[in-house]
């Protein structure tokens, strides 16, 4: 057999494992458990962590405090060092009468060793601890939540007695570039967190969804959140990693939204490119050897197919042209529920290949921008510039896992 065919039938191989073996990651069916509302609603305090977010945030903060929730609940916005009004602007709103209370805040510059996102963090969990909350929400500026949003997690958490319940905001769809490469953001964060693995007790997989994330307050106290994640690039599969390795019983669960969007507009490939290759090497622990084993990984599942079979097709080698053109059906299939969600016509479940072609590009930037001194930026922070070795592997979640993907930090 030529090496050709050898490549197309381990690609054939790897996707019928995927599709098959690995926690039906492709399915969009995970939306919020059954639940039932409590008989009290549990105070909840709601932490948005604000910088230079003064266009989206008129977008999304009146959400928020037009929450239709039964209980006592309030909003800490924490102004992390903004340079275009946005605490201004949240001050503002903060004025106008109805709605939940808000608290507008400032931490000032994060010291060394926190990352800006979870110092702002920090600060807000301080504010709101002020009120005894039971619940705490976690949710970035650009994220707008239907007017039930806040009661559903809140049941659902009961109901289920979840520790942390996150939800996979609806990205922005809107343009030619955001059409192609966010589908796929959330299909590949699926692959690498299944998310019926992450709501089984006993198995270590845990993530969350940085943009939507309510979580008890007595396991955050107990996971020592923030400060035991301060260093993450990332901080959303951290905080997962602390809440479900505190305790073998810790329950966590994450799913996709349906009435919690983001409206952050991602209009070019450069701002999508920013978004996945400032954290792409630090969920690879800022390790060649696992840069090298993805790349060619990537190559081998995604574009060894289409390669396969159009090889198969022009030399003559049907065996070559069956187990490429199989694995890439198979691929199609697997993206295809994650096409409808974004509601996207199916014939682009085809194009995964020149789409994961990008990413493996970005996640090859991401590593170049390290080495180059320059670490992930964001909003003018840069975080992760290369450490000793010895400094750098001593930086793991609690569950073992370093590093982090997911939505905006």
């Amino acid at each position: 057999m030529s090496v050709v065919v050898w490549i197309s039938a381990v690609s054939l191989a790897v996707w019928l494992w995927l599709l098959l073996g690995h926690g039906r990651f492709w399915r969009t069916d995970v939306r919020l458990p059954e639940r039932r509302e409590p008989a009290a609603w549990p105070r909840v305090a709601v932490v948005v962590p604000a910088r230079d977010e003064a266009d989206v945030l008129p977008l999304s903060l009146p959400s928020l405090l037009a929450q239709d929730y039964p209980g006592e609940a309030s909003v800490v916005l924490v102004d992390d060092g903004s340079t275009d009004g946005t605490g201004d602007l949240a001050r503002e709103m903060a004025r106008r009468p109805g709605g939940l209370p808000l608290t507008v805040a400032s931490p000032g510059e994060p010291p060394d060793g926190w990352t800006g996102k979870l110092w702002a963090v920090r600060h807000g969990l301080a504010v709101a601890r002020a009120g005894s909350p039971e619940f705490v929400l976690l949710t970035d500026a650009d994220i707008a939540h239907a007017p039930d949003s806040l009661r559903s997690l809140v049941s659902a958490a009961v109901t289920g007695g979840f520790d942390m319940v996150s939800l996979m905001a609806r990205l922005r769809v809107a343009g030619a570039w955001e059409r192609l490469v966010v589908p796929a953001f959330v299909y590949f964060f699926a692959q690498l967190y299944p998310f019926r693995r992450v709501a089984r007790p006993e198995c270590r997989t845990a993530a969350a969804a940085g943009g939507c994330v309510l979580l008890r307050a007595s396991a955050a106290e107990e996971a020592g959140i923030p400060e035991s994640i301060r260093g993450a690039v990332i901080d959303d599969v951290a905080l997962a990693g602390a809440v479900k390795g505190r305790s073998p019983g810790a329950r966590i669960w994450l799913g996709l939204a349906d009435g919690v969007v983001s409206v952050r507009p991602y209009p070019r490939l450069r701002d999508l490119w920013r978004m996945v290759a400032r954290s792409a090497y630090a969920q690879l622990r800022h390790s060649p050897a696992l840069l090298a084993g993805t790349a060619a990984g990537l190559c081998l599942v995604y574009l060894a197919p289409p390669a396969a079979l159009a090889a198969g097709l022009v030399a003559g080698v049907p065996a070559a042209a069956v187990c490429g053109g199989a694995a890439w059906l198979l691929m199609a299939a697997s993206y295809l529920p994650m096409v409808r969600y974004h509601r996207q016509p199916p014939w682009a479940a085809v194009l995964l290949p020149f789409t994961a072609s990008l990413y493996t590009l970005m996640t090859v930037d991401s590593a170049v921008r390290h080495c180059r001194g320059r670490g992930a930026a964001w909003k003018g922070r840069t975080y992760g510039r290369p450490e000793p070795l010895s400094v750098t592997r001593s930086r793991r979640a609690p569950n073992g896992r370093t590093g982090t993907s997911g939505q905006d930090a």
